[in-house]
């Protein structure tokens, strides 16, 4: 049986001390959908010196969540919106109602999407696929304001 190549990168070498960084970042939401975060945490990275090391997004919120999806496609997002929709219908007759019918839905699709991301930084950018995106995903109907800490630790 043969064996299939695996590329292998390593980054070697003595670092120095490690730095850490924390910012947040908060955006305001039209409502339901997913909002955009590449860009302004790779200008904070870069604005703050970044270099090599890990970065940790954190959404300060149990009705939003944080994802790396493709970044091309528009249909991908919608099919995404549908499928958690299918997923935590509002109609469900819910104990938990007190923020308006779409708040517990909002609720169950955090806790299957997750509410922070680990994310290597190479060059102080975040080493992201080609087709990938970080985005946040605003689960409520209306518009809401969301804060996501960013913590980096490297050199």
């Amino acid at each position: 049986m043969a064996t299939l190549p695996v590329g292998i990168w390593t980054l070697d070498g003595d670092v120095g001390q490690l730095r850490q960084l924390m910012g947040r970042l908060v955006i305001s939401t039209s409502g339901q959908g997913f909002q955009p975060l590449t860009d302004p945490v790779n200008d904070w990275l870069h604005e703050n010196g970044a270099g090599d090391g890990l970065l940790t997004l954190f959404v300060r919120h149990t009705s939003a969540s944080l994802t790396v999806q493709e970044n091309t496609d528009p249909d991908v997002q919608a099919d995404l919106i549908d499928a958690l929709r299918r997923l935590a219908p509002e109609d469900l007759g819910y104990r938990h109602h007190l923020e308006g019918r779409d708040d517990m839905p909002a609720h169950i699709k955090a806790v299957l999407t997750g509410v922070s991301l680990q994310i290597p930084v190479v060059g102080g950018r975040m080493d992201l696929g080609t087709w990938q995106a970080v985005y946040m995903i605003e689960h409520r109907l209306g518009p809401h304001q969301r804060s996501i800490t960013m913590h980096y630790i490297g050199a």
